[in-house]
């Protein structure tokens, strides 16, 4: 995704610099391509979301130099320091230390780096730093996302697919997985059964995460999120809680993720409130350099149409 971001906004600023009036031509191709974008690949690229990836290159217009342990959410915290110094240290540390987002803007907001230069006593700033980032409770949404894209998998779009479709692909590609999901995650199985004394039950997938050392259940879901599947997590945690997880673990997670969450849904369920279950979208595939390359020329196009019959 990171990659994908960085690819973005390279193009808006390559688009921008050719436009003659520069300002007003950014506020309308941000805005008409925001729209289009959405439209054809769904929440994500708002106008704010484009701005974003637009600074994420002026800031970081070397691909290589990208951490590629750090995730969009770390990067859109980064892109807000304007102090050169300052941004590269934060973003070396996060790595290091893994950081979950909440962590690395603590230390931002907190000033950590200016203080730790001003400072002639290191080790003082350094144990506070420590504390700061032992103080905050592990909370399993700094190490969820929403979306997960999905694109690694090369499934074409506008084609139906089944969950196991889904699942197959996912355990064939895993590894990408893996680093799609972040920072801590093992693989621990696929269709795993949860017996009870009438039935047996089968988790599509079960990781397990060694920094918030708790098990993750995914539940992968092809359409819009229904309160149905809520209950499904809620009962599938229960139970592994009650039959699987062992003493030294902490509570288990539930994921559900589907292509659409229904916002309503989710706030009158137990997603609301409910530290333990989550949901997120997951994409299938974000826009190609050459998709994008077309929307550009489009909205290039239409600017161009407008503003000459503006002159006329």
């Amino acid at each position: 995704m990171v990659d994908a971001y960085w690819s973005i906004g390279k193009r808006i600023v390559e688009e921008e610099q050719k436009g003659e009036k520069r300002a007003e031509y950014g506020i309308y191709l941000l805005r008409d391509l925001a729209k289009c974008l959405t439209a054809e690949f769904g929440p994500g690229f708002s106008e704010q979301g484009l701005r974003n990836m637009r600074q994420f290159y002026v800031v970081f217009p070397i691909r290589s130099t990208l951490w590629s342990e750090l995730t969009w959410s770390h990067y859109r915290l980064l892109i807000r320091i304007e102090n050169e110094n300052a941004r590269k240290f934060y973003g070396e540390e996060a790595v290091s230390s893994n950081w979950s987002v909440r962590a690395l803007e603590r230390q931002i907001n907190s000033l950590y780096y200016e203080r730790l230069q001003s400072s002639k006593e290191k080790s003082p700033v350094i144990s506070e730093m420590q504390n700061n980032v032992n103080s905050l409770n592990l909370n399993p949404r700094d190490y969820l996302k929403d979306p997960y894209v999905l694109e690694f998998l090369d499934l074409k779009p506008d084609t139906h697919y089944l969950e196991k479709d889904i699942e197959k692909a996912l355990i064939s590609q895993m590894q990408k997985f893996l680093l799609e999901s972040g920072r801590g995650f093992s693989f621990v199985a696929r269709q795993q059964r949860i017996a009870t004394d009438t039935t047996n039950f089968y988790v599509d997938l079960v990781f397990y995460n060694y920094i918030l050392k708790c098990f993750m259940l995914i539940d992968l879901k092809v359409g819009k999120l229904t309160h149905q599947d809520i209950g499904q997590m809620d009962m599938y945690v229960r139970m592994y809680e009650d039959k699987i997880r062992g003493k030294d673990d902490n509570p288990s997670i539930g994921l559900i993720l589907c292509t659409e969450k229904d916002e309503i849904v989710a706030k009158y369920s137990v997603l609301q409130e409910d530290k333990q279950i989550f949901a997120a979208k997951y994409q299938l595939y974000l826009p190609t350099e050459q998709e994008l390359i077309a929307e550009l020329e489009r909205e290039k196009q239409i600017l161009k149409i407008s503003q000459d019959n503006q002159n006329y």
